[in-house]
């Protein structure tokens, strides 16, 4: 599963003395990054996709570690919650990365002791969106008080530059002949839809 760390990173450890309260911590993954904020104590707040909140109320259950077949459920599904794991749990076996946003955001960070009480005043279950509302938006409202992502802002540019692009054009416009054509139906209705979305792509890209 590319939200699995190997297992030889599994078995590493992290120094938490050098956390310190507010911090937002970065955990690199194959295909995406997890973020969190740091409460001290060993506690890190992050919003995480879960299903299990919607099928039990056992608390010892849902404190547990959430695990792969949690959270793509959650994704799914579309819950999740606002939640505190120890930085090992939180790591799951990736390096963790300190206030990096620090560098990329141009807003000016909050107060340590800022950050930490509004990730604790989130706390518990939100409606999550993989493009609107993830771990990234949440930790960006809470260290800069905006909820932005950086990373649904790359894949939005990426996606539309494939969507936008003039070959994407030429593919619609000889698909939708060819649907046209093969279909036998060439209503005027039709042929008007598939030259205005062929148009607005070339247009725009």
């Amino acid at each position: 599963m590319f939200f699995a760390a190997s297992k030889k990173e599994e078995e590493s450890t992290h120094n938490v003395s050098q956390f310190k309260r507010g911090d937002l911590l970065e955990v690199p993954r194959t295909l995406f990054t997890h973020f969190g904020i740091y409460l001290g104590d060993n506690r890190v707040a992050h919003l995480i996709p879960d299903i299990l909140p919607m099928l039990t109320k056992d608390k010892d259950k849902i404190s547990k570690m959430v695990t792969n077949n949690r959270l793509i459920l959650g994704v799914i599904t579309k819950t999740a919650s606002v939640r505190v794991d120890s930085v090992t749990d939180f790591a799951y076996g990736s390096e963790i990365l300190i206030n990096h946003m620090d560098s990329v955001c141009k807003q000016t960070p909050l107060d340590g002791d800022e950050v930490a009480r509004r990730a604790e005043k989130l706390m518990g279950s939100v409606t999550y969106s993989l493009l609107w509302y993830n771990c990234e938006h949440f930790v960006m409202y809470c260290r800069y008080g905006m909820a932005i992502s950086y990373q649904t802002y790359q894949f939005c540019t990426a996606v539309r530059k494939v969507v936008c692009s003039r070959l994407c054009a030429y593919l619609t416009a000889l698909f939708g002949v060819l649907g046209l054509c093969y279909g036998g139906c060439v209503a005027p209705c039709t042929l008007l839809l598939t030259i205005l979305v062929s148009f607005t792509i070339w247009m725009a890209a």
